[in-house]
């Protein structure tokens, strides 16, 4: 029985190390990034942000480009956005901006909460798992407000400028693993 705690334990630290090495989400970057450069300046990043193959569903099916995008000349006029769709993809994202902050410090409150938990020399087992649910469930907020915002946005587009919009994205990661089955090699 103690080996099985042990084991327990030592599955719950390097779940936890896992879960605190994970990169800043992006709908925090999403929700502090500002406008786009002016035309001519390029892109306010040095190239695509890393890809994530743990991203939630709804990024995943978007994986449309990061910030507001909608509002950089180049991507407004190759998708035919107008005045009035950049608007509204304005102000859903901020309606959703400050509920993405909060749930998202929400999230790293509960992680923040489980750390010594699991970090404590004999850990206990219904204090941790019941932490393990509360991370979850904070981390299920944010990624249904978040996939509320995208699909808000999505809406405002038509057909034609969703379908110009995956083209020009690139293509989703399917993260680390063999080739085949849809992986290309190298990856």
């Amino acid at each position: 029985m103690r080996t099985q705690g042990r084991y327990l334990a030592l599955a719950l630290l390097l779940a936890g190390a896992v879960a605190l090495a994970q990169p800043e989400p992006p709908e925090l970057a999403a929700a502090t990034e500002q406008d786009p450069p002016p035309p001519g300046q390029g892109p306010r990043h040095d190239g695509p942000p890393p890809p994530r193959a743990n991203r939630p569903p709804m990024e995943r099916a978007f994986h449309g480009p990061p910030g507001r995008w909608w509002n950089n000349p180049e991507m407004a006029q190759k998708l035919s956005l107008t005045a009035d769709q950049q608007k509204k993809m304005d102000d859903i994202f901020q309606q959703s901006r400050l509920r993405l902050i909060d749930l998202n410090a929400a999230l790293q409150k509960e992680e923040a909460v489980m750390e010594p938990l699991v970090s404590a020399d004999q850990p206990d087992e219904a204090r941790v798992l019941s932490q393990i649910d509360r991370v979850a469930q904070a981390r299920a907020e944010l990624e249904k407000a978040n996939a509320r915002m995208l699909l808000g946005i999505r809406r405002v587009l038509n057909p034609d400028q969703w379908k110009k919009l995956q083209a020009d994205a690139p293509p989703p990661d399917h993260g680390p693993g063999p080739p085949g089955r849809g992986r290309p090699p190298g990856r």
